[in-house]
């Protein structure tokens, strides 16, 4: 058994070895340090802010609120999940964080009750992308404090990015999937919370003509489905995120977040976000039936996500937070 579990480890650190050398290849060094979040600098700097923030403006012993991140992977978490840790009430536990996750699947409950009670923070997030089929369980099991944040982006956008780190990962889960197979444990996430329909559709798939494209682009759909499967749009204790317009738009989006989780809109969570970043927006080679789901599912986020900011945006000019002086409190 310890040479079985030894010899999954060492597999375990090659996959991931490998995997950030085909993203060094399409993307810089210091890319992937950002991604990772390893600059050792970045992290003191904030270490110390949330230090002083602890010690100076949070005296009474208030419950911290767990927030999830969640959606589907390359979609955006990264930037959303960095921008939270500049906020000195925030902490934020990314998914390759050991203590809240055991590859990249969120710990069992007790230990993430254990980390939010012991945190010391306003917020502690959590990016459990692996496990966003969970979302309401989670929600429910933190009520009434938690809230989540469904990211998502353009499907083209996701399908470079998810092919260019993960190669055709997506496209043998769901192959499996389809063919009846058993997944394996680091898989098995993938297909979980899956519809009826969702299934039906995959299964009726010929996964011997399909693309890494293709396949990237039908996880996009399948777990982005699960947004409205799972009636999230129904919530108030969730909300829509789209990546596209938080880099064309970020003070706009921010502080539309902001308001969702009624804290002060501060410019230091988008300092890091470049907005003349240009956006690949050409078409990449879809299979159409996998396509036409997406762009039908992509409207209806859109329209959801479009009602919800209009919704917040009024929020925030209602609240006297939002003003300048109020913007910089607690820097």
């Amino acid at each position: 058994m310890a040479i079985n579990h030894a010899g999954h480890a060492v597999g375990t650190l090659i996959f991931k070895l490998r995997q950030n050398w085909r993203w060094s290849k399409t993307h810089s060094w210091a890319h992937l340090i950002e991604e990772h979040d390893l600059n050792p600098a970045i992290r003191a700097r904030r270490a110390m802010r949330k230090a002083m923030w602890r010690a100076t403006r949070h005296a009474a012993k208030t419950a911290a609120a767990p927030v999830f991140i969640v959606g589907v992977q390359r979609s955006g978490t990264n930037l959303l999940a960095y921008g939270l840790d500049e906020m000195p009430e925030f902490q934020v536990y990314n998914e390759g964080n050991r203590k809240a996750f055991t590859n990249y699947q969120l710990q069992p409950l007790p230990v993430i009750d254990s980390l939010v009670r012991q945190s010391g923070a306003r917020f502690v997030v959590f990016k459990p992308l692996c496990d966003t089929h969970r979302t309401p369980e989670l929600l429910d099991h933190f009520r009434p404090n938690a809230r989540a944040v469904w990211a998502y982006r353009n499907v083209d956008g996701r399908v470079r990015s998810a092919v260019a780190k993960f190669g055709d990962s997506n496209l043998r889960a769901l192959r499996t999937f389809a063919a009846g197979e058993d997944q394996r444990p680091w898989n098995a996430w993938q297909v979980q919370g899956l519809s009826t329909e969702s299934a039906a559709f995959i299964r009726s798939l010929d996964f011997n003509g399909l693309s890494p494209e293709s396949g990237a682009a039908l996880f996009w759909y399948v777990r982005n489905l699960l947004y409205f499967e799972m009636r999230l749009d129904r919530r108030p204790d969730t909300i829509l995120l789209n990546y596209d317009d938080f880099l064309a738009e970020p003070d706009r989006i921010a502080g539309a977040l902001c308001a969702f989780l009624d804290v002060p809109y501060r410019s230091e969570m988008i300092a890091h976000v470049d907005g003349g970043r240009p956006l690949q927006r050409s078409h990449l080679a879809i299979d159409p039936r996998i396509r036409e789901r997406c762009a039908a599912l992509k409207e209806q986020l859109d329209a959801t996500c479009a009602a919800q900011m209009a919704r917040l945006a009024g929020d925030r000019l209602a609240q006297p937070s939002s003003s300048p002086a109020a913007q910089t409190a607690g820097a």
